[in-house]
C-alpha cells in the first residue's frame, strides 16, 4: 500500500516537469509509505512519478517504485494489493516473461506489455496505478473495480497530474483550489463528496472500475470496465433461484476471498467488532491455517457494564478461533486531541470515518501493517434497513407520485408544520415527493440534508449550480442503468455499494487507514467474491448474515449471533453528537438502529466539518 503521484506535460508547448512540485505532491503522502519514497523522470523531463512505499509484498529493494521494465519502454507507479498475482506471474511466465524480483508490481509492467488496458479485467485486488508507455507515449490511469483506493487527477489544457490524495495534488502549488459547487452540493446532501466530483473545480476522483488513457490530444473519457448493478444482474442470470447449495456456495466463496486477501510478507491482523462480519473473518482466517493472529478492539470506559460494550464479545471472539486480543480503549480528551490532525488527514470533507481513524491508530501502535475490515459484509448480505424502508417507500408511494405537484405541494406544507416544532425530521416532509421513487427513497433514506434545505447553508447560486452540475436523482437512478431488470435485494445491494460504501465508507478507510500507515484489505469488497455469492433473492431467502456466522468449523458463538445491531452508538458517535450540540440523554439506554441516530446528529456535524477550512490556502 502505497502513496502514488504523477505529472505528465502531453502538450509540446507545455512546460516540462518541475522537479520540485513532485517532490511536494509526493511527501505531502508520507504516512501512505514511511518505508521507503523514489522519483523517477524520463529522459526528455516531460514525465514523472513519485511514489511512497508501505512495503507489504517483496519487502526487499526489488519491489520499489517507481518501477521500470526491463528494457525501460514502461514505467509504473502502483497502490494497492494484487492478491492474484502469483497465478499471473506463472501465467506470464509459461509465456516466456521474465521476472526479476517477487513483487506483484512487476507482474503488472509485464501484464499491461501482454495485454494493454485490458489487463485491468485480469486483477484480483485493490488498486490504483499510472503507467508510461514511451513507446506509444501515452500514459495509462486505472483504478480498482469496486473503488477500494482512490485516484485523483487534474487536467489543465497541457499538464495531466495525478496522485492518492486530492489534497496531495493541491500541495503540489499548480492546481487551482476553486471551489466545486457540485462536489460542495454533493457532501452537503449525502456526507461525502460523489464521485468523480470533488470539492476543488479543477481535481476530478478517477471513477472506480475505470480506466483513463492520456495521449498527445490529452485526456480520454474515462473508460469503464466494470459495473456493479451489471455485474449483480449477471449473477442473478448464470445461477438458479433456489436454496439448495446456497450455503455451500456462500461459505466457499468466503473462504476464497479471506484466503486470497492473506496474500503478504507481513503479518495480516482483523479488525474485530462484537459483530457477525469481522468475527466470521476471523474464524475464516483460523479455519485457512492462520497462526497468531493479532485481533484489534476499540473499548470505551463509557460503555463498561452496558450491552453496548463491544470488547467482553470481541475477546470471546478472539480466544474462540485463537487470536491475540488486542483492546485499545479511547476517551473523549484523546478526540478532541485527536481532532485537527484527523481533519488535516481526512482528503474529503466526510461525516465519517472516526472509529476507523482510532482503530487504525491502535493497529500502528501494535506494530500492525495490515489488518482485515468487515466493511462491504452489509452491502452484500442486507445488513442496512435500507434493504426493507427503500424497497417499501417505492412500493406503497409510487401511486401517489404519480399524481402531479402532490409531491412538492406537501412538501411545502409539512416543512412549515416541522419548522413550527411538530418533532418530525426535517426530511420527512419530502416523503411523498421523493419516496415514490427508486433513486427519491434512496436520498430520503441515505442523504443528510435534502435539496430544498441548501439554501440555508450555502449561497443560493452555488446551490442552483451544484444542484443543477451535481443532478443527485439522475446520478443515483444511472447506479442502477447497466442492471435492469434487477430483484428488489439487488436493487438496493447495488445503490449501496456504488454510492455509499464507495463514497464514503471505502474513502474513509483509505484515508483514516493510511494516515497511521496501515493497510486496510475488504474481504467482502472485491468483484470475484460477489460473483461467487448466491443471487440476491436467495440471500435474503436464506438470511445470509445467519449463514455468515456458520461459515467457520466453530460458528460463531449465539451471544454474537443475537446481539442487537446498535449501529453508530458508540461514545464516539456521541462526541460527534455533542460536538453538533444535540442532547444525548438516551444514546446509552436506547441506542437506535443503524444510521438513525448518527443522521441526526451529523447534520451540525457535517457543518462543523465544512467550517473547517476546506477552501483555505494549501498547507504542506
Amino acid at each position: 500500500m502505497c502513496g502514488i503521484a504523477g505529472i505528465h506535460a502531453y502538450l509540446d508547448v507545455a512546460p516540462p516537469v518541475d522537479h520540485g512540485e513532485l517532490v511536494r505532491v509526493t511527501e505531502r503522502m508520507t504516512a501512505r509509505g514511511p518505508d521507503g519514497s523514489g522519483l523517477w523522470l524520463a529522459d526528455d523531463h516531460r514525465t514523472g512519478f513519485g511514489h511512497r512505499r508501505l512495503a507489504i509484498i517483496d519487502l526487499s529493494n526489488g519491489g520499489a517504485q517507481p518501477m521500470q521494465g526491463e528494457n525501460g519502454r514502461l514505467t509504473i507507479t502502483f497502490n494497492g494489493e494484487i492478491y492474484n498475482y502469483r497465478e499471473l506471474r506463472a501465467e506470464l511466465q509459461a509465456k516466456g516473461r521474465v521476472f526479476r524480483s517477487e513483487s506483484d508490481t512487476e507482474v503488472l509492467l509485464h501484464l499491461y506489455a501482454e495485454y494493454g488496458a485490458d489487463m485491468v479485467r485480469r486483477l484480483r485486488g485493490m488498486f490504483a496505478f499510472g503507467l508510461w508507455d514511451a513507446a506509444r507515449r501515452t500514459l495509462l490511469l486505472a483504478r480498482d473495480p469496486l473503488g477500494v483506493k482512490p485516484l485523483y487527477w487534474s487536467d489543465d489544457g497541457w499538464t495531466v497530474r495525478f496522485a492518492s490524495q486530492a489534497k496531495a495534488l493541491l500541495a503540489g502549488g499548480a492546481v487551482s483550489r476553486d471551489p466545486d459547487p457540485a462536489g460542495i452540493v454533493g457532501f452537503h446532501l449525502l456526507g461525502s463528496v460523489p464521485e468523480p466530483f470533488t470539492i476543488w473545480r479543477g481535481v476530478h476522483a478517477l471513477p472506480a472500475g475505470t480506466t483513463l488513457t492520456v495521449d498527445a490530444t490529452g485526456p480520454h473519457e474515462p473508460v469503464r470496465y466494470y459495473d456493479v448493478a451489471a455485474a449483480l444482474a449477471a449473477r442473478s442470470a448464470s445461477r438458479a433461484h433456489d436454496l439448495d447449495g446456497a450455503r455451500g456456495r456462500l461459505a466457499g466463496a468466503l473462504h476464497d476471498s479471506v484466503r486470497h486477501h492473506l496474500v503478504a510478507d507481513v503479518p495480516v491482523a482483523v479488525f474485530l467488532s462484537a459483530g457477525i462480519d469481522s468475527g466470521a473473518l476471523l474464524g475464516t482466517m483460523a479455519d485457512l491455517g492462520a497462526r497468531d493472529v493479532s485481533a484489534v478492539t476499540l473499548a470505551f470506559d463509557e460503555f463498561k457494564g452496558l450491552a453496548l460494550d463491544e470488547a467482553p464479545l470481541a475477546a470471546e471472539v478472539a480466544a474462540r478461533y485463537g487470536a491475540r486480543h488486542i483492546v485499545r480503549t479511547v476517551d473523549r480528551p484523546e478526540f478532541e486531541r485527536d481532532l485537527p490532525m484527523l481533519l488535516d488527514a481526512m482528503d474529503m470533507p466526510t461525516i465519517d470515518g472516526i472509529n476507523t481513524w482510532f482503530v487504525a491508530k491502535a493497529a500502528r501502535e501494535a506494530g500492525i501493517k495490515v489488518a482485515l475490515s468487515g466493511l462491504g459484509a452489509d452491502e452484500c448480505f442486507g445488513g442496512y434497513p435500507s434493504f426493507v424502508d427503500v424497497p417499501r417507500s417505492v412500493r406503497w408511494l409510487r401511486p401517489i407520485s404519480w399524481v402531479p405537484g402532490l409531491g412538492a405541494l406537501a412538501r411545502r406544507g409539512l416543512s412549515g408544520v416541522i419548522a413550527a416544532g411538530l418533532g418530525l425530521h426535517p426530511k420527512s416532509a419530502g416523503v411523498l415527493q421523493y419516496g415514490g421513487s427508486w433513486a427519491g427513497a434512496y436520498l430520503l433514506r441515505r442523504s443528510v440534508y435534502m435539496p430544498w434545505e441548501l439554501e440555508t447553508l450555502l449561497a443560493p447560486d452555488l446551490v442552483e449550480e451544484g444542484l443543477r452540475r451535481l443532478a443527485p436523482l439522475s446520478r443515483i437512478a444511472a447506479a442502477l442503468e447497466a442492471g435492469k431488470p434487477l430483484g428488489d435485494f439487488d436493487r438496493v445491494a447495488a445503490l449501496e455499494t456504488s454510492l455509499y460504501m464507495r463514497n464514503q465508507l471505502l474513502r474513509d478507510a483509505d484515508w483514516a487507514g493510511m494516515a497511521h500507515s496501515v493497510e486496510i484489505r475488504v474481504p467482502y469488497v472485491d468483484p470475484f467474491f460477489l460473483a461467487a455469492l448466491p443471487p440476491g433473492d436467495v440471500l435474503a431467502n436464506v438470511r445470509a448474515k445467519d449463514v455468515v456466522a456458520e461459515v467457520p468449523s466453530k460458528p460463531l458463538p449465539d451471544s454474537v449471533r443475537h446481539r442487537r445491531k446498535t449501529g453508530f452508538s458508540t461514545p464516539v458517535g456521541r462526541w460527534l453528537t455533542e460536538a453538533a450540540g444535540r442532547g444525548v440523554s438516551k444514546a446509552l439506554a436506547e441506542p437506535a438502529p443503524a444510521g438513525i441516530d448518527f443522521s441526526a446528529a451529523s447534520r451540525s456535524w457535517a457543518q462543523r466539518v465544512w467550517r473547517s477550512g476546506w477552501l483555505e490556502p494549501a498547507t504542506a
